[in-house]
Parts: structure tokens; sequence; C-alpha cells
């Protein structure tokens, strides 16, 4: 009986030296897959509570950990309002990953915990404040008395509008005819757009381009690309997804897209150093390091620091009236291009009516001729699934193989986020949400059956501007 008590408390002390060495190497060593979740709690829960105003506790629940890997549901995390930081911790003790507010510049991971240096990186001048008003859509936000009966009927089937539907904008001939939203959100509420934010990205690049500072066939973009074979990528082969880089973008582990989002505060560093693995203009490869690349690209060409961080407000969210538009900064001061726009779905909204207007708003022309045809332009290295801008024709499956109007075009994003845009129909369908793609969810559904409810009465009527051009090849 004594040995058999000796060899268990030899068990005992040999599982507690097990457990303090396995603790130890946890606080020395983190594994760099808990340092990606901590850091992706952290960036989430900082945006959806200092730009949407929501609580701490229910965006790590809803957001964070419901939809995500197990080992996110032993995250914890805090939020110290009096320096604007969160911090997120395994077990709420290990791999300590950080994320900091700026204001108008909303949250930044910051993996490696220099605040100050973050802080110093966002302007100390940013832009200007908009103010919404009530002026009806999209002059301003009221919505009148909207409600198409039979499209509302179809937001409100949880089938149609599809699982965690946060978010529905059905816009018909410039106005909306319908929306809907999901329990705890309103048209107030700012909601991250993820990948569609690289539309967005291209059309500020776009703006530049009116001004004549960069053009599609520009080359030798980075100083360090000069004396080697990336000096060929050209503007159009970053639009379009061809650039011939070597990216990663497997949300499951710590690749690529993981890593530059939330393990480097400089989310240029691993994009532009990236080897080439085809010629420019022979592969497809979607590319979250690509939509970055191209922000540090155009802040480049704007002229001066001050000028770039002001110039998405500037050029494109004060013209459209998106008040609600916060473009987030990575922590060494570059636009997160790739995933961090947070916008209220009438905003949203707003730039999807603008792309179906060529580009023009109230009479102005804000993007050249033409960029918006190549955004509905397919890409042949793609098999034409993406297009020459940052958008996509064929998100998952074609759109005639769900009987839609060949003219559609989509912005995507990261669970469940769309947009649909229908020039034929003079339709933009807005749908955000928190719905992962391993749910099945297909947004050709919900835009198949508004298409079906829109009562057809003759030629849609054009908007000022939305004449469709001749799609050029950049």
């Amino acid at each position: 009986m004594r040995f058999v008590l000796r060899i268990l408390k030899a068990l005992a002390l040999l599982l507690v030296l097990l457990v303090i060495t396995a603790a130890s190497l946890l606080f020395i060593r983190p594994p760099e897959l808990l340092s990606v979740g901590d850091g992706y709690a952290a960036k989430i829960v900082c945006s959806n509570v200092f730009i949407a105003g929501r609580g701490a506790e229910d965006v790590l629940h809803d957001d964070v950990q419901a939809p995500g890997n197990p080992l996110l549901r032993l995250v914890r995390v805090s939020v110290d309002r009096d320096n604007d930081r969160v911090t997120a911790r395994f077990m709420g003790l290990f791999a300590p990953s950080y994320a900091l507010y700026r204001g108008a510049f909303g949250c930044a991971s910051v993996p490696d915990g220099n605040f100050e240096a973050a802080a110093n990186a966002a302007p100390f001048d940013p832009p200007a404040e908009m103010q919404a008003n009530d002026a009806l859509w999209p002059e301003g936000e009221g919505t009148g008395n909207p409600a198409d009966g039979k499209i509302a009927a179809l937001l409100a089937d949880a089938g149609v509008a599809g699982p965690a539907m946060r978010a529905i904008v059905v816009v018909r001939n410039g106005r909306i005819v319908a929306e809907a939203y999901g329990p705890g959100f309103s048209a107030k509420t700012p909601l991250i757009g993820w990948s569609m934010t690289k539309t967005v990205n291209a059309a500020v690049l776009g703006r530049l381009m009116l001004d004549g500072k960069i053009s599609f066939d520009d080359d030798n973009l980075l100083a360090q690309w000069k004396n080697d074979a990336r000096a060929r990528i050209k503007v159009s082969d970053l639009l379009g997804m061809e650039s011939g880089l070597a990216f990663n973008e497997d949300y499951g582990d710590v690749a690529d897209v993981t890593r530059m989002l939330y393990l480097d505060p400089d989310m240029v560093s691993l994009p532009a150093n990236a080897p080439m693995e085809a010629a420019p203009g022979q592969r497809f490869r979607y590319s979250s390091g690509t939509a970055v690349l191209l922000s540090r690209i155009w802040m480049d060409r704007v002229g001066n620091a001050q000028a770039a961080f002001s110039y998405p407000h500037d050029a494109l969210f004060s013209p459209l009236g998106m008040t609600s538009a916060v473009f987030e900064l990575d922590a060494r001061g570059t636009f997160a291009g790739s995933s961090y726009l947070y916008a209220t779905a009438h905003d949203w909204a707003r730039f999807g009516q603008f792309l179906l207007q060529d580009g023009v708003w109230n009479g102005q022309r804000l993007l050249p001729e033409g960029f918006v045809g190549a955004m509905r332009t397919p890409t042949a290295a793609s098999n034409g699934r993406y297009t020459q801008g940052q958008a996509w024709l064929a998100p998952g499956a074609p759109s005639a193989a769900f009987g839609l109007p060949e003219d559609t075009f989509w912005l995507t994003g990261h669970d469940g986020q769309s947009m649909a845009i229908v020039p034929s129909a003079n339709l933009v369908v807005v749908r955000l949400g928190l719905t992962p793609s391993r749910l099945d969810y297909q947004p050709q559904t919900l835009l198949k059956a508004i298409l079906a409810a829109v009562v057809q009465s003759g030629e849609p009527k054009q908007q000022a501007g939305s004449q469709q051009k001749a799609q050029p090849q950049p």
C-alpha cells in the first residue's frame, strides 16, 4: 500500500512539474496559433466596442467564439477605456495580444505591444467628422415609406436572409425599397465588410487615377522591387490578383494572411517581401496581401502623409455621404485595404449605388470612365470568376447557374458579407452578417428571390451617370 501511495505521489509531482513546464513555455514562447487567436479577438472586440458601440462580452461570444475554432472559447478579453485598449489572453493568462483605438482611424492590432509607435503612426489631424441628415436616402438617412411588401416578406424569411443575418438593404432605382436587421442591430450600426473593403480600396485608387497620379500600367511600384522580377508587376496585375506573388490565404491555421493581420504590426512587410511564383498576369491567386500593397502604393502616390491619411474621406466617403465609414489603419500607418472598413448598411449601399452609376455621384464623375467597367470585366487567369478591379463575377458559383442576369457583379467578404450589383435591374442588394462558409449559405439565393419579387414595369429608370460604358481592358 505504501508503495502504491509513493507511486501516486510521484505521478502527482510529475504532473505538477509538467503543468508548470507547459505554463512556463506558454508564458515565454506561446504557439503562434494562440497569438493569432488572441490577436483576432483583441482586434474584433476593439473595433466593435469603440466603433459600433457593442458590449465586449457579446462581441467575444457572438463574433469571436461562437463561429470559430474551439480554442477561441478559452480566450478572455479586457477593455481599458481610459487608454482605448483591448487585451486578449488565452485562458486569461497566455499569449497576450493587443488592439488600440485611434479615433477616426478605428482600431489596430498591436501584436508587439508598442502602443507608442502605434499611436504615433496615426495622424493627429484626422478628417473632419461628417454629420448625417434626415433627407431621403441616399442624400440623407431618411427612407420615407419605402417598404415593398413582397421584398420585405422575403427579408423576413430566415431561409432566404440566411443564418445570423445582421443587415439587408435593397436599393431599387436609386431608393431603398426594403431593409431588415438582426436582433441588436439597426440602420445605425457600423458593420465590417471584411473583403468587400478590397473593392472600396480599389475605388480609392481609382479616384487617384482620375487625378492622374497613378495608372493601370504603372510598374516599378515599390523601391525594394527595383532590381528583381517584381519590378515588372503592374497596378493592373495587383487589381486582378495576378501579380505572381506567393501568398497563402488559408484562415484555418497560421498562414500568410493571419500572420499579416495579427502577428505583424506592419501589414505591408509580408506581401512586399513575398517571392514570385509565376510571371505577372499568368496566375490568379486571391490575396489579402495584394490589397494591402495597393493601399501602400496609392498612399505613397498621394503626395504627403497627411493628405494620404485623409484621402479616402476627402476623395470618396465625403462626396458619397458615407458618414459612418471608418477605414482602419494598421499599427504602422497603412490602410488595411484587405479587410477593415466599418460602415452602416446604408453607407455600404451608397457605395454599391455609386458603382451602379458607373462612378458618378450627383452628376460628378469620381472614377475614370471605364474603371467600373474593369470591375465588371473577368480576368482570364481566374477562369472568369474574378475581375480586373477587385470584385467578383462568380463568388462560389456563376450567376448563370442561379438564373441571375449576366451583368451581375459582386463584392464579397468573410463570414457572409456580400453586395450584389445588377445594372440591368437597377438594383443593389447589401447583405451583412456573421455566416461562416461552413453553413453553405449562398447570397445568390437572396438575390434571385428579390429579382423575382421586383415588379417589372418596363425599363428601370436610369440614374444620372449610370449608363454603362464599353468595358475596356486595363
